[in-house]
Order: C-alpha cells, then structure tokens, then sequence
C-alpha cells in the first residue's frame, strides 16, 4: 500500500462546500458529488453532500479525518410537556424512520411548529430554524425559548448571535453561509415550498447538516421547482390535507363562492379592453398557456406602441375584474353578517385595501406596515378591539390569528396555494366554532376562470 493510499483523507469546510484533501491526483475515487475545483486543484462538494460522502467512506472502508464539521451533540430537554396529536407524532416517527431527512407537509394550524420542536429534541444536534419572514422568525423564537428553556440565537433582522438553537430568515441564511454552514447538525426549512430556486436553495446547498426537516401546508409550485425539495431536503415522507383534519384538529368550515356583476359602462370597457390585449396575443402567437409565456409577452410587448397598449388593456381589465365596485356593496352586506366575528378581507392588490380601509375604517395591514404597527394591529385583532383586519397578501402564511373565524378573499391570483394558505387563517381550533370563507368573484371575466381553478384542491370540495 503506498504512502498515498495509506494516508486519511481530510475533509474541510469552506464557505458552503466540503473540501477533500489527500486525493491522489484525478482521482476521486467515486466520492459523491466530489468535483475539481480548476481554481486551487483541491477536490470539493457542495456542503449538502457531507451525509452522502462521510456514509460512503464509512461504508467502503476509507480512513477520513473530519475537520468539516464544527458542532457535537446537545442535549434538548423539554420543558414544557404538551402532550402530541396523533398526526404529529405520525410524522415524528416517519421522518425518523428515513434517516431524519424529508418533507411533512400538514395544514395550517395542526401544530407544524410542535412537531418540529419534538424532531428537535429527538435529534438531540445544534439547529438553525429557517423562516420566510422576520415576523416569523420572531414567532419560532419564543417557541424554542418556552420549549427548551434556553436562550436562542438570531440571524437576521439586525441581530446576529448564533447559538445551538438559532433561528433565521432564508435571505440571512445563504449570505451567512461561510459562518455557519457547519455549525448545525438539523436544519429545519419552514414553509419550505420558499426554498428552492438559485438564491434560497443556497441556504440548503451550502449547509453540511445531515438532518433536514421541511415543512409546508403547501408543497407545490407552479414553476414546478417544488421537485428540486427531494435533493435539497428529502422527500414527502408524511402528508395530511386540511379535509384530513376538519373538526377534530382545525376548525370545521364551509367555503361560499359569490358572484359580482360588472355595470354595463365597466362591461363594455372590460370586453374592449380584453379584445385588444388577445387579439395582440393572436397575432404575436403568444399562448399563455405554455411556461414563460408571460415573459415573453412583456419582452414583445415593451417594443411597440401597440404593444404597450395592449398591456395596459392587460392591466385595466384585470383591475376591472378585481376591483369591481360591487364587490364593496356585498362585502358590506357581509360584513353586517358577521357583526362580533372576527374578519380578516384579503385582496391582491395594495391599492383595494386602503380602499377598504378609507370606506369601512379598518384597519390595514401590508408590506408597507411597520413591524411595530402589525403586532400591535395583531394583537389588537386577536384580542377583539379590532374586530375586523384588511391585509393584500403578507397574512397569507405565518401569522397566528386563532380567533380568525371568517375570511373574505375579494380578489386573489389564480394559484391553490394562495388560497389554500388564505383558508389556513381561519381553521385553528378554538372551541366548536365554525369558519367560513367567501370567495368573491366578479363574473364573466378572468375571475372565474382563477376561481375554478384554485378551486381543485381538495379543500375547496374539488378533487
């Protein structure tokens, strides 16, 4: 055996990627993901690939020296007993069973967050919890802090004091990367249907973590990028839908859909309107009904002035159909309904909400709302001194408004998720209360055509 072949590898880490050292020259002998990195000659793989190449080592024999890694074990005692419904305990036991590595996807208010905190304390390493938002990354905070009785490090919002148990947003995650890619043996990607794509994907690409856990009440993209969640993460390994759950775990619920009328003056605007924008369409042979069909919309669209017209007929009738004044006379008739509920509005544009909120005097909340402001209006509407919040899209996922018993979508995109996510708000248990959400569509426009196709998911009465 030569000196070479005798000698252990050496395996380092170094911003987001596993350097091996004490490879004969050419020769990766068959390490997963091991490329050469023309820069320094030195042999290298993307962080996420640690499991992969220790396991094959291990397997095949090979004499390593692991300087990569830079945490041990810790021990999480729990300090709070809460007791684990069977769903959670479900999906503890099969993402265990597959070697600490995949995907649970469960609905909005069925306890995603104590399901992970007891992963956390089965798996018994140092984690980095990553969320979409900071409000988000607050909410984990004091969860880990009241579960484990420690203090808990955060990345981001300004802070940055990295612990065993460190909570992030997916943008500081992947800057932090040289720092902390190492530190963390599970790494738990909230809402992880944010993940992938070439940015965020680098918080799990550039961390050796060999436990992952995601969680999603909605996995799936439209872009289809939701298939790059087995590489980055694991699979689906355990899934309940929110019919699953209805009664027992969430709230029970009844989904109405309500029709608008558009007046005979915004009619015929919207139809003229609709005309010219597929007419251009037409003649640019532009389905967009194929992927990235919107984009090349606006790149032929952006070269002509007819072209630029038809976008603005683009934008004005699906303002029409959104926005249509009806909708405002019905959500008051529904608002009378539901005199002492608690309703959350959701619309898909900024400019309806403070429409509402000037008509209705509500209050609002939007990406523009202050931090400070949108706890306090949280707070306030969870108490019941605001019976009634207006929101665009920020409230569709990560805030906790249990006493949210009605939602009124006046306008949304097209997509499952949103909508699914929008539903989510209103389902956590408390009591024997019944949840209801109205769908307001405008008909004879895009609308409808969006309402029905959201309305697939199961949770809507579809298939």
């Amino acid at each position: 055996m030569s000196e070479a072949e005798s000698s252990p590898l050496r395996l380092s880490f170094e911003g987001g990627t596993i350097v091996v050292d004490g490879l004969e020259d050419g020769d990766a002998r068959g390490l997963p993901g091991l490329v050469r990195d023309v820069r320094t000659g030195q042999f290298r793989a993307e962080a996420i690939w640690y499991r992969a190449l220790v396991e094959h080592m291990q397997r095949e024999g090979i004499v390593y020296e692991d300087k990569a890694r830079s945490y041990k074990k810790t021990v999480w005692t729990l300090q709070v007993e809460k007791a684990a419904f069977p769903h959670q305990t479900e999906a503890l036991e099969a993402w265990w069973k597959a070697g600490a590595r995949g995907v649970v996807v469960l609905p909005t208010g069925t306890g995603k967050t104590h399901m992970a905190i007891l992963a956390i304390a089965r798996a018994q390493r140092p984690t980095l919890v990553v969320t979409p938002t900071i409000d988000l990354m607050n909410q984990w905070q004091d969860e880990l802090a009241l579960a484990f009785g420690v203090e808990v490090g955060m990345l981001g919002g300004g802070s940055y004091d990295i612990k065993p148990l460190t909570v992030t947003t997916y943008d500081s995650a992947y800057l932090n990367l040289d720092r902390t890619g190492n530190q963390f043996g599970l790494v738990v990607f909230d809402e992880c249907h944010h993940l992938p794509g070439p940015t965020y994907g680098l918080a799990a690409t550039g961390s050796l973590a060999p436990f992952r856990l995601g969680l999603t009440a909605t996995p799936e993209r439209a872009d289809n990028a939701h298939t790059q969640l087995d590489h980055l993460i694991g699979p689906i390994l355990y899934r309940r839908e929110i019919t699953q759950l209805r009664g027992r775990y969430l709230a029970d619920y009844r989904v109405e859909t309500l029709m608008v009328n558009l007046s005979d003056e915004d009619r015929k605007r919207y139809d003229s309107c609709r005309e010219f924008y597929r007419g251009f369409l037409r003649a640019e042979g532009i389905d967009m009904r194929q992927p990235d069909s919107w984009g090349k919309f606006l790149k032929i669209a952006f070269r002509t002035g007819e072209g630029r017209q038809a976008y603005q007929a683009y934008r004005e009738q699906r303002e029409l159909a959104l926005a249509a004044p009806a909708k405002l006379k019905l959500l008051t008739r529904i608002l009378d309904r539901h005199h002492g509920d608690r309703v959350l509005i959701f619309t898909h544009d900024n400019a309806t909400v403070y429409r509402i909120a000037r008509e209705f005097l509500v209050p609002v909340i939007t990406h523009q709302t202050k931090a400070k402001e949108r706890r306090d209006v949280l707070l306030k509407f969870n108490s019941g001194a605001y019976p009634i919040v207006a929101t665009s899209r920020v409230l569709n996922e990560g805030v906790n408004v249990p006493e949210a018993n009605v939602a009124v979508v006046m306008s949304g995109s097209s997509t499952v998720r949103e909508h699914v996510q929008r539903l989510g708000r209103i389902l956590r248990k408390s009591g024997d209360k019944e949840a209801v959400l109205y769908e307001v569509v405008t008909r004879g426009t895009v609308e409808e055509f969006a309402s029905s196709r959201r309305r697939k998911h199961s949770a809507y009465g579809g298939e």
